[in-house]
């Protein structure tokens, strides 16, 4: 199968809410591959792609493990539960692997036949950004937004996810990347007891924090976002550090 193949499969799987694992590594955030040869200005499909992108993605050892794990995060912010992503790549000794990254989220599902807009572009920042964990253990979340697809959160979603922890936004695809956060102040340990820090930052030895790699904090949510929606509970807007304002952002939910 060529790479990047993407498969639309039927599927009994049913987006009903936004609860989704998280665990990406915040170094791979940053990949060289995105630097200089960025992905939005093809669609997500076949040989569509920048042949230093498909060779970033498909290399064997440390980079390639970190790139292919971007992928995966972002194909499951973009694509749709009925959409996959198939890749084909060689490891060091030679040997074929095929893996195959399901869409969930679908907040970009067009990518597969056109290019990304500057919307669906930060879009998929605010989810990728949103679902790094410094520590590598996959914590559930609960992503609310103004985009349709996570808008209306269920009762029981609501009901067993109540702590907002922050917000995330930003351009993944900008070079170099710049992606920020901010906090719900009063609930700030408890999103770090549940091993959920990049939306606050760790306390360092010498009384500042020290934010996750390439995801800025700006401060506190309620200084820098809009107040939260009365209906779907999510953050409308935010400012960054340099005043401009997005209104590509999720906002996030623990239990």
């Amino acid at each position: 199968m060529e790479w990047g193949s993407v498969d639309e499969v039927s599927s009994a799987l049913l987006n009903h809410n936004a609860l989704n694992p998280n665990a990406l590594n915040p170094n791979a955030l940053d990949p060289n591959a995105l630097d200089s040869n960025p992905l939005d200005p093809n669609r997500l499909a076949g040989r569509s792609l920048a042949a230093a992108v498909r060779a970033a993605f498909t290399a064997p050892g440390e980079f390639g493990a970190m790139s292919r794990q971007l992928l995966q995060y972002i194909v499951g912010c973009a694509l749709n539960p009925s959409q996959s992503l198939r890749l084909s790549w060689h490891d060091e000794l030679g040997e074929p692997h095929e893996e195959i990254y399901p869409g969930y989220l679908g907040l970009a599902a067009s990518w597969v036949v056109a290019p990304l807009s500057e919307s669906r572009k930060r879009w998929i920042s605010a989810c990728v950004a949103s679902r790094v964990n410094r520590t590598g253990v996959s914590v559930m979340i609960s992503s609310r937004a103004s985009h349709l697809a996570l808008r209306n959160p269920d009762a029981s979603e609501v009901e067993s996810y109540p702590m907002e922890e922050g917000a995330f936004w930003g351009d993944l695809f900008a070079n170099p990347p710049r992606l920020y956060a901010c906090y719900k102040e009063p609930n700030v340990e408890g999103a770090r007891a549940l091993s959920r820090d990049c939306a606050a930052g760790l306390p360092d030895p010498e009384g500042g924090v020290r934010e996750c790699p390439n995801i800025h904090i700006v401060g506190s949510c309620d200084l820098a976002c809009d107040p939260l929606s009365t209906t779907g509970g999510y953050r409308p807007s935010c400012t960054d550090d340099r005043g401009e304002s997005w209104s590509a952002v999720i906002t996030t939910f623990l239990p």
